[in-house]
């Protein structure tokens, strides 16, 4: 294989100005990664108030604070999705308190 058949990798790209989002590989751009992982931090953290909390609740706060740190403009999801792993670690604790496990348990016993 000569120099010029070897494949090239996707590189990253300016929008031109400087200023505007970097637009990574399939057009995607860092920003619209960072939405996406608001909206999965919510996501998750309102699901793991149900069920899996031992992991949902930990995701969705590394998730929240990834969005937040890399601009995302759904900044209200990011920090409900923060509040929400906060609060699914806050039923585990509870949980693990009362009933001495980590699932809900609703029978009289």
């Amino acid at each position: 294989m000569s120099t010029t058949d070897t494949p090239t990798r996707p590189t990253r790209t300016d929008t031109g100005t400087g200023t505007g989002p970097r637009v990574l590989r399939k057009g995607r751009t860092r920003v619209g990664d960072a939405d996406d992982m608001a909206v999965a931090s919510f996501v998750m953290g309102l699901v793991g108030l149900l069920v899996f909390n031992i992991v949902l609740g930990p995701c969705a706060l590394v998730l929240g604070g990834l969005a937040l740190t890399r601009g995302t403009t759904r900044r209200g999801r990011a920090l409900l999705g923060l509040g929400l792993g906060a609060a699914d670690l806050l039923v585990l604790a509870t949980l693990m308190t009362a009933n001495g496990t980590v699932s809900w348990s609703f029978a009289q016993g």
